[in-house]
């Protein structure tokens, strides 16, 4: 049996950070990951995609170039193989970077699946197929996996995942994809600007649920090239044929290649959590410094399925190392402000946001004060996007106090910006305060500053 301070399971954002954090602070730490450390974002989600995003963003810039006086002679091609060549060195780069900061850091990783299996005394035992380890503290960070749905014939079919998608290294003639949501959206991206046909079939009224109605709108009007297919259910698969229905129409659309994406789901099987008694509700449930309901086993990241975000994942994994190494972190402040996580999505428009929507704010029955401005109110945006592409930044303010409830930008730059939309919540700022934060010029970051000056109080 090995002895260590702490055990971690997975090598995911959430895992490695937790696992540096907590070596720096002095732990001996043993970190598991079966596959490959970097976890879904760094290799099957976040970096590879924003890699082959780079690619189309180039050439629709390209395409585009004679309205900014830059005229290229000949045809413009894609190498897809290329593309993906590039793709994969720098997530081999950057895994490698991962590995080189845990073994600087002095932790010892173990390449193996891991479980719960007991307890014995004060210590919590966690096994691979050939060892055991006994520990004080274990850090759960399993992460999340692909939610297929089961839909009649669908197992019959060689359908896509984002894995098979980022793996392929050439183009299908067209795709399907199933779920209008960040990963449908990004890829529909992708595909659309290097020439491929793209359907998106979505359950729901708009595309990308979490986003404001009408900014999800503009969004999807800006994606001009997608055949989008709202408020329609998939009834089954039959080879390369997708039927699905409208209400009561029955449709059906050939596809050469078929893309799920309806989401992922937090991984809770497979390690013992069940048999270890952990509370589950969709995810491990955790309270705000990521504790779960048993004695020194906490858990962080996706798996909690609260935010399944890298930032979040990140985020989590700092509180939770603060809180283990010290009992008074959450005096500190050292807790999970959910409400402030912002997200993002690398879209072709890019779209971001922070706290409450519109949306939400009336399907609560909340009064709210809203204010929008175009990005066309931003010399650069204008500068560097013409005047037809679009682009909006949306904010709301609570009618008595005067605090900022949410930002919501859709256009270029919306992912670099966000973050200062996320400070602005987390430091619970009213209009007015917004009001007085210096915006450097010219920035397409101003239209947050037109947009808090639209508030009309």
């Amino acid at each position: 049996m090995k002895n260590f301070d702490i055990a971690i399971i997975g090598g995911g954002p959430a895992g490695y950070n937790a696992a540096a954090n907590a070596s720096a602070n002095g732990l001996q730490v043993v970190l598991f990951e079966h596959t490959a450390l970097g976890g879904v974002c760094l290799n099957e989600g976040c970096i590879p995609t924003k890699t082959l995003l780079h690619s189309a963003n180039l050439l629709d810039e390209m395409r585009e170039s004679a309205a900014y006086g830059i005229h290229v002679e000949g045809a413009i091609s894609a190498n897809y193989a290329e593309i993906v060549a590039r793709k994969d060195k720098i997530v081999k780069t950057l895994t490698g970077g991962v590995s080189y900061k845990l073994k600087g850091a002095g932790v010892t990783v173990v390449s193996k699946t891991a479980r719960l299996t007991g307890e014995e005394g004060d210590r919590i035992l966690v096994a691979t197929d050939d060892e055991t380890y006994a520990v004080s503290y274990v850090l759960l960070a399993t992460g999340s996996e692909t939610a297929i749905p089961p839909i009649p014939g669908l197992s019959e079919v060689g359908y896509w995942t984002s894995r098979e998608a980022l793996n392929a290294t050439t183009l299908p003639k067209d795709i399907t994809i199933i779920g209008g949501g960040v990963i449908g959206m990004e890829f529909a991206g992708i595909y659309t600007s290097l020439g491929v046909p793209v359907r998106v079939i979505e359950m729901a009224p708009e595309i990308l649920p979490f986003m404001d109605d009408d900014l999800a709108a503009k969004a999807r009007a800006a994606m001009k090239d997608v055949t989008f297919e709202l408020g329609c259910r998939v009834e089954s698969l039959d080879g390369g044929t997708v039927h699905y229905s409208k209400g009561e129409e029955k449709l059906s659309v050939e596809a050469d290649v078929v893309l799920m994406a309806v989401g992922r789901r937090p991984a809770t099987e497979g390690w013992g959590a069940q048999e270890a008694g952990l509370e589950i509700n969709r995810g491990i449930v955790v309270d705000d410094t990521m504790r779960t309901n048993l004695p020194n086993v906490w858990a962080i990241g996706d798996v909690t399925g609260r935010s399944l975000l890298a930032h979040a994942a990140y985020r989590m994994a700092e509180i939770a190392s603060a809180n283990i190494l010290d009992p008074t972190a959450k005096k500190r402040g050292e807790v999970m402000r959910w409400h402030t996580v912002p997200w993002a999505v690398f879209s072709i428009p890019e779209a971001a946001g922070v706290g409450l929507t519109e949306s939400a704010a009336k399907r609560e029955g909340r009064e709210v004060l809203v204010a929008k401005v175009p990005a066309l109110m931003s010399g650069r945006f204008i500068a560097e996007n013409g005047f037809k592409a679009p682009g909006e930044a949306k904010i709301l303010v609570d009618p008595k106090t005067h605090q900022v409830l949410g930002i919501h930008v859709l256009g270029a730059y919306a992912a670099e910006m966000i973050w200062g939309a996320q400070a602005v919540l987390e430091m619970e700022l009213t209009v007015e305060d917004l009001r007085q934060v210096v915006f450097p010029h010219p920035t397409v970051s101003e239209v947050i500053r037109e947009a808090a000056w639209a508030v009309k109080l």
